[in-house]
This record gives structure tokens, C-alpha cells and sequence, in this order.
């Protein structure tokens, strides 16, 4: 028997996929992956301790040669992904994968939300969506689902290709092209080739696409392929912005109803209004009830520092630090300047490569433009002349000393800014 066959055949009694011994659960299959840092190799012998059922080594382990328990592959994340392709065909039920700049996971949790009121939904956890993650998603999808989201994210080209070598979507979603991992992809047409690799696997094995043709790029991008157009005024559609501040609130319809659909949000931000559409559109697809789809809108509460609102005994504050690039800071800082005592805090942008000093004092002089109150953080916002910090640290110090009242904050940044750390001062 091939050594695939038996770690698929080992991986159906259990159902479980552990890639650190951290995280070891009974009966489960260990893959020892390897990265700059670790050598999952050296902890085979720990996790068989720990109760796994089978290791997935691609080197020798001294320790366990003669351990029936152990399998040895030429690469342990390949023989992961082969392991995720496997049973990903087993799948009697759609396969959606969503991309995008800016949006993937609020868009993938929304669908989520709607798509549960009719169907038993799977979507990728937390953010899962690189080439460990995406395997690892499609494993933990149970037997008795009906209904799979997988996120998929990408900083260069042909990343998304062989994601849909292993998840084969039956359906794709790009959220939006925009100005994220710029280094990565080599400027906006990189990015445009590299997150259509979702629509060329779609294009070419016959599936489906929903493009919200009303954004820039993607209507190009759709050429000979299957699609579900939407937008904010597409098939009927109508959307009214009811309230932007704090939180968005909105009413819509179909068709020929007569009936308005309203969503009082948990979202900040009127850019989120894309990520909604999406959700509608998917849901009205698969004939999901309008007011159930409303309902889900309505309960869905963003976390992990996304779009939340938080309100703490001085300001209220938009706390959206898990992640930023030019598109997602020109968003945000166009949809602070529609609230009265706005102010911004502004975390360095990365891998962006050799546009990171231009697309910086470009948000720095939209800021202007808009005549908001804030600061940046970072060194290469500080490279430039603005009312600047050059780490979270000195900034710390700053607020400590002079704290901030009654505005509405902004607080926004790449991941790597950790500008979280703020919260308790402001």
C-alpha cells in the first residue's frame, strides 16, 4: 500500500491533524514540518509520547526506526497537502474559496454566518489561509458538513494557483484588487495576475465565479469563465446606508420586493459594506431566506481586532490592527472623516518593498487632505515629515503622559505593529 493511502486510511479513524506537539490531541497524525526556525523532526518521538497515532516524518529519526508508528515521506508538508487534496475529493458537498487585498476573513465570516441558516458550514479558522493553513483547513472540515469556506491568502504569484491544486473550489470569490503585498507581487498587475489565479482555476475546470462587478479590476479578470454578478445596484439589488457612525447600519432588497431587509451592524467602517454584498449575494444564491440573511448580518460580531468598535471610558475606538495596506488605510481613513472628534493612530505598512516610502507619505498627505487629527507610528511613516513615533513604545510613553478624551480613535496598522498594545491608554 502506498504510504498516502495508508496516512489517508490512518487519518479516517480519527479525523485529526497536529503539526505541533503543543497541540497534540489522542489519536491523531503528526506532520513534522519544517521551517527557518524548527525542525518538526526532532519532536516526532515527543509526539508519538503525547499520543499521537502515526508521525509523518521526511528524515530519518534515530529514536524510531523501527517504530511501525513512523512514516517516512520525501517532504512532510507536501505528503500534508497530498493528505488534504485526498480527502478534499471526497467531498459531496461545494467547495467556496475566497481572496482579495483587503476583506477576506470579515467576507468569509460573514458568508459563513448566512450560509449557516440554511446549511451546516465549515470556514477556515482564524487565519489558516497560507500553504499550511489551507491543508490544514480542508482536514478539519467534519463528514457531516454541507457547506466548506476555504480563505485563501497570497504574497506572490502562483501562491493562489496551488491552493486551488488542493482545495479544487467549486466556487471563487475575490473580494477586491487592491495595494497589499506589493513587494511580494511586483505592483497592482502582479497582484491582478496572482489573486486571478483563483478565477483561472475556476475557468478552466468549468466552476463558478461571484465577482461584484461595481469594484475596479474585476470585471476584466472574468473573461470566458461562469459568473454571479453583484454589486450595490446589480439583479435588482438596492442598498441604503442608513447610519455610519459608529457602527454601519443599512437596509436593502431584491428583485421585485417590496420588502426592505434592515442590518443594524457590529461593523465601523462603510468599506465593509463590500464585504456585506458579498454575503448577499452568495446567500441569495443558494436561497438562503432574505430575512434569515439579514438576521446573520445583523448578529455577526467582528473580533481578533477587526473592524471592532470598542468603547472605553474616554474614546471610542476602531480598532482594525490585525492587518493594513495603502487600500485598506485610504478606506479607513476616508470612513474616519465622517465622524465629528475623529483622530487617527497610524502603524507602518508592510511588505510593500520599494514603494514603502511613497505609499506612506501618500497616506500621510491624504490625511492632511482630510484634515484629521492623529499620529503615525513606525519608521517609515517617521522617515517623513508628520507628527510621528518611531515604535509603539515611545508612543506608550506619549499617552501616558498626555492621554487622549473624547474622540473617536482610528487605530490601525500591519500586524506586525502590534499597535493592540495601545488599547489600555486609550
Amino acid at each position: 500500500m502506498k504510504k498516502l493511502e495508508v496516512i489517508f486510511n490512518a487519518f479516517l479513524n480519527n479525523q485529526i491533524v497536529c503539526t505541533d506537539t503543543r497541540s497534540i490531541a489522542a489519536g491523531c497524525i503528526y506532520f513534522a514540518l519544517k521551517g527557518e526556525r524548527f525542525n518538526g523532526n526532532e519532536f516526532a518521538a515527543k509526539a508519538l509520547e503525547l499520543g499521537a497515532s502515526v508521525v509523518v516524518v521526511d528524515q530519518e529519526v534515530e529514536a524510531l526506526q523501527n517504530d511501525s508508528r513512523v512514516i517516512v515521506v520525501e517532504d512532510s508538508l507536501r505528503a500534508l497537502q497530498d493528505l488534504a487534496k485526498l480527502y478534499r475529493k471526497t467531498f459531496q458537498f461545494p467547495v467556496l474559496a475566497i481572496t482579495g487585498s483587503n476583506g477576506k476573513t470579515t467576507t468569509k465570516e460573514l458568508i459563513r454566518e448566512v450560509l449557516s441558516k440554511k446549511f451546516k458550514v465549515y470556514a477556515t479558522e482564524g487565519n489558516l489561509n497560507n500553504h499550511i493553513g489551507v491543508p490544514l483547513s480542508l482536514l478539519r472540515v467534519p463528514k457531516n458538513c454541507e457547506f466548506a469556506i476555504i480563505e485563501m491568502g497570497a504574497n506572490h504569484q502562483r501562491e493562489i494557483a496551488s491552493y486551488c491544486e488542493i482545495a479544487l473550489p467549486d466556487y471563487g470569490l475575490i473580494t477586491n484588487i487592491g495595494k497589499a503585498h506589493l513587494e511580494g507581487f511586483g505592483g497592482v498587475p502582479g497582484i491582478i495576475k496572482g489573486k486571478g489565479e483563483l478565477f483561472d482555476s475556476l475557468r478552466e475546470r468549468g466552476k463558478m465565479a461571484f465577482v461584484n462587478i461595481e469594484l475596479p479590476h474585476l470585471e476584466s479578470m472574468i473573461k470566458g469563465m461562469n459568473y454571479t454578478a453583484y454589486g450595490f445596484e446589480q439583479d435588482g439589488m438596492q442598498f441604503q446606508l442608513m447610519k455610519e457612525s459608529p457602527t454601519i447600519s443599512f437596509r436593502f432588497k431584491t428583485g421585485n420586493s417590496l420588502v426592505w431587509q434592515e442590518c443594524e451592524t457590529n461593523l465601523a467602517g462603510t468599506y465593509n459594506l463590500y464585504n456585506v454584498a458579498s454575503a448577499i449575494a452568495v446567500g441569495r444564491y443558494f436561497e438562503v431566506e432574505m430575512n434569515l440573511i439579514s438576521d446573520a448580518i445583523t448578529s455577526y460580531a467582528p473580533n481578533n481586532n477587526r473592524s471592532q468598535l470598542w468603547k472605553s471610558g474616554n474614546n471610542e475606538v476602531i480598532l482594525d490592527a490585525y492587518n493594513a495596506n495603502p487600500s485598506s488605510m485610504e478606506a479607513a481613513l476616508m470612513n474616519l472623516a465622517s465622524f465629528e472628534n475623529a483622530y487617527f493612530i497610524l502603524g507602518d505598512m508592510f511588505e510593500l518593498g520599494e514603494y514603502s516610502s511613497e505609499e506612506h507619505f501618500k497616506i500621510i498627505q491624504l490625511s492632511e487632505r482630510l484634515e484629521l487629527e492623529g499620529v503615525f507610528v513606525g519608521e517609515q511613516f517617521a522617515s517623513h515629515p508628520c507628527k510621528s513615533f518611531k515604535n509603539v513604545e515611545d508612543l506608550h510613553r506619549e499617552l501616558s503622559l498626555h492621554p487622549i478624551r473624547g474622540k473617536t480613535i482610528l487605530l490601525k496598522g500591519s500586524r506586525g505593529m502590534q499597535l493592540e498594545q495601545l488599547k489600555g491608554l486609550l
